[in-house]
C-alpha cells in the first residue's frame, strides 16, 4: 500500500491557514523526508492539530471592558 503525505502546502490548506503563518509554528518531526522536503501524514497533523495550545495565551493587550469605559467618561 502506498503511504501519501502532506506537504507544507497541503498542511497550511488542511488547517486554513496560509504557509507563512504555518512556518511560524512549531510543527511536529516529519513522519518522512524525500531530500529536504518534510512529510507528515494526515493522522500526524490532525492530531497535533487537536493538542497544540490555543493562540494568545499570556500575550497582548488586556481588553478593554465596557465597564472601564463608562467610568473613564
Amino acid at each position: 500500500m502506498t503511504e501519501h503525505y502532506l506537504g507544507v502546502k497541503q498542511v497550511a490548506e488542511r488547517l486554513g491557514i496560509t504557509q507563512g503563518a504555518l512556518l511560524s509554528l512549531k510543527l511536529p518531526e516529519p513522519d518522512a523526508m524525500i531530500g529536504r522536503t518534510r512529510g507528515w501524514s494526515a493522522e500526524t497533523i490532525d492530531e497535533w492539530n487537536r493538542n497544540r495550545p490555543g493562540r494568545g495565551v499570556g500575550g497582548g493587550r488586556p481588553r478593554k471592558h465596557p465597564k472601564d469605559e463608562e467610568q473613564a467618561t
